[in-house]
Order: C-alpha cells, then sequence, then structure tokens
C-alpha cells in the first residue's frame, strides 16, 4: 500500500522483527518440530520486538506459552490478547524458575537499561532475570536456550558450554535466512 517496491521488516522499534522470528523458528525446526512444544519468553517482553514477532508466529503452531517478565515489562496486552483470541495457551510466570523445568525452548531477551530511571532500579531487576548453570538442573534433555543477540549480561557465559546454549548457531542460521529473504525481493 505504501512502497511500490519490496520492503523487508528488519525491525521497527518496539514493534516486531519479523526477519528475526524466521530464524529462531529456523532453529527450533531444526532440532525439534514446533507444534505442541512449550516456550519460555523471558525478558522485557514490553518493548522486545523479538519476542513479540515470535509469539504471534508460534500462535500459528500448537505451542503453549510462557510469558516471564519483571512487572512492568509484560507482553503488551493488545498481543496477549491477540495471542489468546488465536487459541493459543499463554502461561504467566513470576520467576523463570517456576517455569524451566517444562520448556523446551527458552527465549532470552534483554532487560532494557534504557527503561529503568536508575542503574540500581536496573541491575535490582536484571540480576533476578539471569540464566546461570545451576538453574539448568533438572532441564529436559531437549531445552533450547535462544537469545537474539547481542546479550548484556542475561545468561551467565558458563552456559555456553552447556548443550542448551543455542543462541550461537541460532545467530549463524541468520546468514542463509536472510540471504533467502533477499533472493525473495531480487527475483
Amino acid at each position: 500500500e505504501f512502497a511500490s517496491v519490496p520492503v523487508i521488516n528488519a525491525g521497527d522499534g518496539a514493534g516486531q522483527h519479523p526477519s528475526q522470528t524466521l530464524l529462531d523458528l529456523y532453529t527450533i525446526r531444526q532440532s525439534m518440530p514446533i507444534d505442541g512444544i512449550d516456550v519460555g519468553l523471558l525478558g522485557d517482553l514490553r518493548y522486545g520486538r523479538t519476542a513479540h514477532s515470535l509469539a504471534l508466529a508460534l500462535s500459528l503452531y500448537g505451542v503453549t506459552l510462557h510469558t516471564i517478565a519483571p512487572r512492568g515489562l509484560e507482553m503488551p496486552a493488545n498481543i496477549a490478547l491477540e495471542l489468546r483470541e488465536r487459541g493459543m495457551e499463554v502461561v504467566e510466570h513470576p520467576n523463570v524458575e517456576e517455569a524451566i523445568k517444562d520448556l523446551d525452548v527458552l527465549y532470552v531477551t534483554r532487560i532494557q537499561r534504557e527503561r529503568f530511571p536508575d542503574s540500581a532500579s536496573y541491575y535490582n531487576v536484571a540480576s533476578s532475570y539471569r540464566i546461570a548453570p545451576d538453574l539448568l538442573t533438572g532441564v529436559k534433555d531437549r531445552l533450547m536456550i535462544l537469545h537474539p543477540l547481542p546479550r548484556a549480561g542475561e545468561i551467565d557465559s558458563a552456559v555456553d558450554r552447556t548443550p542448551y546454549a543455542r543462541y550461537f548457531e541460532q545467530a549463524k542460521n541468520g546468514v542463509p535466512i536472510r540471504m533467502a529473504l533477499l533472493h525473495e525481493v531480487m527475483k
């Protein structure tokens, strides 16, 4: 309607990031069928555009969505409503410990420092939403931890050495997915 040439949405502020979602889905699909899995979204779900796009895409599958966010940074009401209208089961959790053992995928996004009035408030919240190796005791063997990167301390670097850390593979998948998108619009 507004452009006479193809446009790829590669992120629009705090709205959506559908090109990231394509590589997120691809990364998940490489390891397991998407239908019927439990996916956790952890972090800033209010302003996290990758979480918005991924949640909406996952609503096309039989996924149970678990949201874990600090107070005030929960999934926007309009997106949560749309997910439920699409028939998606959305379960809100106050902390990651409550949800992680049920998850097949944990999608971590950063708590955005710029959303807090001061450093003390930010660090108080961010430290409560951090993934460390001790949190991974008793999780499903097939758990995948994803992150759109760059990260800002929300995943302990020791997690990188676990079989659950799949965010570097996810980032690597960004190249062929975005090449395919460019190929499609250049036809």
